[in-house]
C-alpha cells in the first residue's frame, strides 16, 4: 500500500469553532464515562438505611434497606474495585457470596472466587456500569478464581477485568474455560435462593453440550457479555413483601431453539435502522423515597 501526504489548509474561523465544539462533546463524554457527570442521589449516599433488611422494587428500579456489607475478603472469596461502594446486599445476597467462598475454598484447596459488583448502600441506579443491581440482590461473579486477595487487588484495576472464557468471537469456550468454571457456575446455579444467572450465550451453550439437559441449566439465561463473569440474581425474599419479583423462567433447559437464535444472524447483527429513543428511567417506588431519605 503507497503512502499518501497531505497538506492541511490553514484553519477558518468556521473550522475553529467546530473544532472547539468537538473538543467539548468529546471532553463530555468523558466525563459522563468516568461517572462523574452521571452520579445519582443513591450514588451519593455512602451510608446504608436502618431498620428492618428489604429488598424493595425490581432489580432495574428498586433500593433495599438494612443492608449488610461484604467484607473484602473471607473463605473462599475476594471483593475486587472496592472503591466503587457497590459492596452491599440484602442478608441472603451476602449469605450466598459466603457459601460460594466456603464451597470454592474446599473445591479448589484454598483459591478464590473475586466478586465484583453487588449494591450500593441503599441500592438505587449507579452511576455507571450497570442498570441493575438495584434492590440488594444482585451480584457479579468473576469465572477466574485468584491464589490470594492480594493478586487479585493488583491484577482487577478499574480499567482491566479479569479475562474472557471465550475464544475471539465469541463461539467456543477458550483454553482458560474448565473445572472450576464449571464448578462454580453449577454450584451457584443448584441454590435455592438463586433466580436466574445471566451468561454469555458461548457459555450456556458449552455447557448444554456437556452437561445434556441438567436441571440447573434452565436458571442460566444468555445474554451479552458475561464472557468473564456470571451475574447472580436471587429471588425475592419472603421478608421484602415490596420486591418485585421477574417472571418465572420457561420450563426445560433452555438448551434448544431459544438459545440457538443467539447464534443466528439476526441476533448477531446489529439493528442499524433503529432510531428508537431511550426509554424514560422509570419513577422509584414509593417506599424507595423513604429509604432514600432516611437517617
Amino acid at each position: 500500500m503507497t503512502s499518501r501526504s497531505y497538506r492541511l489548509s490553514p484553519a477558518t474561523p468556521r473550522h475553529r469553532r467546530l473544532a472547539s465544539t468537538l473538543v467539548a462533546g468529546l471532553l463530555s463524554l468523558v466525563i459522563l464515562d468516568t461517572g462523574v457527570a452521571a452520579e445519582t442521589p443513591w450514588s451519593q449516599i455512602k451510608t446504608t438505611a436502618a431498620g428492618r433488611a428489604e429488598s424493595i422494587g425490581g432489580p432495574s428500579n428498586g433500593c433495599v434497606r438494612g443492608a449488610l456489607l461484604l467484607p473484602p475478603s473471607g473463605e473462599g472469596f475476594v471483593s475486587i474495585r472496592r472503591h466503587r461502594n457497590r459492596y452491599y446486599g440484602h442478608p441472603k445476597t451476602i449469605a450466598l457470596v459466603e457459601e460460594l467462598g466456603a464451597a470454592v475454598a474446599k473445591y479448589s484447596g484454598g483459591r478464590l472466587m473475586m466478586v465484583g459488583d453487588l449494591a450500593q448502600p441503599r441500592g438505587g441506579r449507579m452511576a455507571s456500569s450497570h442498570v441493575s443491581h438495584q434492590n440488594g440482590l444482585d451480584v457479579d461473579i468473576w469465572l477466574t478464581l485468584a491464589d490470594s486477595p492480594r493478586q487479585a487487588w493488583q491484577e482487577t484495576p478499574e480499567a482491566k477485568d479479569p479475562p474472557s472464557m471465550l475464544g475471539r468471537h465469541g463461539l467456543q469456550p477458550n483454553a482458560r474455560w474448565g473445572a472450576d468454571q464449571l464448578f462454580l457456575i453449577k454450584r451457584a446455579a443448584e441454590h435455592p435462593d438463586v433466580d436466574r444467572i445471566l451468561v454469555n450465550p458461548g457459555i450456556k451453550r458449552a455447557l448444554c453440550r456437556s452437561e445434556g439437559d441438567a436441571p440447573w441449566l434452565r436458571k442460566l439465561r444468555p445474554w451479552w457479555g458475561h464472557d468473564a463473569h456470571m451475574h447472580v440474581r436471587l429471588a425475592c425474599p419472603t421478608d421484602s413483601p415490596n420486591c418485585k419479583q421477574q417472571s418465572p423462567i420457561p420450563m426445560g433447559s433452555g438448551c434448544g431453539s431459544e438459545l440457538a437464535w443467539w447464534f443466528s444472524q439476526e441476533a448477531r447483527s446489529p439493528n442499524r435502522g433503529s432510531s428508537s429513543k431511550p426509554k424514560p428511567k422509570p419513577k422509584p417506588p414509593a417506599a424507595c423515597e423513604v429509604v432514600l431519605r432516611a437517617p
